[in-house]
């Protein structure tokens, strides 16, 4: 007899996973409304690159093109070992995800304006992952907001450990 049920599904935080990079400035940039685990369709040479722990996410956003979500404007460098096998460094990369995440996302973006941010890219049991945001941008006074809270924030810690220390 055979268990009828969905399968749980593993948080993103895993023991099994090693973090290749995080998009910090998207924290800052954006308001994070919803994310999404995608895999992402890499070549050997970029594969290598970033089991070194080359990537830069900085100015890089997803796209919809075709039905097919893009990531683009992310840099894996060259994998030195490569030689003349070697990649595009900027090159438009495929993210996988299935067909209803694809058209929520997709829909989602399109209609109330927002964004598609990779914040962070990860191996997950030996695979590639990358965590896509849904975001809508910070004005200034938001983000003014935020760097004061976690200001404040700060100094409270740094009074609290002080008195424990007393």
């Amino acid at each position: 007899m055979s268990k009828k049920g969905k399968k749980q599904k593993k948080s993103v935080e895993n023991s099994n996973q090693r973090t290749i990079a995080e998009n910090r400035k998207a924290r800052h940039k954006y308001n994070v409304l919803e994310t999404l685990e995608c895999g992402i369709v890499l070549a050997g040479s970029e594969v290598k690159s970033l089991r070194n722990g080359n990537l830069s996410l900085d100015e890089s956003y997803g796209r919809v093109r075709n039905n097919e979500l893009w990531l683009i404007g992310a840099d894996i460098p060259e994998y030195v070992e490569a030689n003349f096998m070697n990649h595009q460094p900027k090159r438009p990369r495929k993210l996988l995800l299935h067909r209803n995440e694809l058209k929520k996302f997709a829909m989602q973006a399109h209609e109330k304006g927002l964004t598609l941010v990779p914040l962070k890219m990860y191996f997950k049991d030996g695979r590639a992952k990358l965590l896509m945001g849904l975001c809508r941008g910070k004005k200034l006074h938001d983000k003014r907001d935020s760097l004061k809270a976690a200001d404040s924030k700060r100094h409270i810690d740094r009074e609290m450990k002080a008195r424990m220390n007393r």
